[in-house]
């Protein structure tokens, strides 16, 4: 294996680690196994490489992989949420990453985005909080474009239509 597949994987980790990181923590909401499917998508991504496999857009290939990862989480239901970790007395403390859901007015966002279907959150979270493009979404979900589209579009619409049932209560 060159040095150059091996420079081009240290500066892809440099650049999207963090940003997978906080896609990991909003999707499956527990700090440790966001670590854990981050580390895991880098290893994966690092075998690919070194069997001599190319990869044309990395942004999008690691969030493929993170998001295959994450599915077989859900699906082996091993994981603990970080709710449930907390009402028992946990309270993270990591203050090199920042949390979206630190911020007030996003907390409330983020909890009517958890309502929304797993397809339509994923969908939105990658486009506006990881800010992928549609196209790379559409790579790292293997679907395509206009797919990405509409569910980013559709779960808009849904989460409008949240926003406006909310809206009468804050008035009061």
């Amino acid at each position: 294996m060159g040095q150059s597949n091996e420079a081009e994987f240290l500066a892809a980790y440099e650049t999207h680690a963090d940003a997978l990181f906080r896609h990991c923590l909003l999707r499956v909401r527990d700090r440790d196994v966001a670590r854990d499917i981050v580390q895991e998508a880098f290893t994966k991504t690092w075998v690919y490489i070194s069997e001599g496999k190319h990869v044309e857009h990395m942004r999008a290939f690691l969030y493929r992989v993170t998001n295959n990862l994450i599915v077989d989480g859900a699906r082996r239901k091993r994981s603990v949420s970080l709710e449930t970790m907390m009402e028992d007395g946990f309270e993270p403390e990591d203050d090199t990453v920042k949390d979206p859901t630190d911020i007030p007015a996003s907390r409330e966002a983020v909890a009517m985005l958890r309502e929304l279907d797993e397809i339509y959150r994923t969908a939105i979270t990658m486009r506006y909080f990881d800010e992928l493009s549609p196209r790379e979404i559409a790579m790292a979900l293997g679907v395509s474009e206009n797919v990405v589209s509409v569910r980013i579009h559709r779960g808009i619409e849904k989460l409008t239509k949240m926003m406006a049932r909310q809206s009468p209560r804050h008035l009061q």
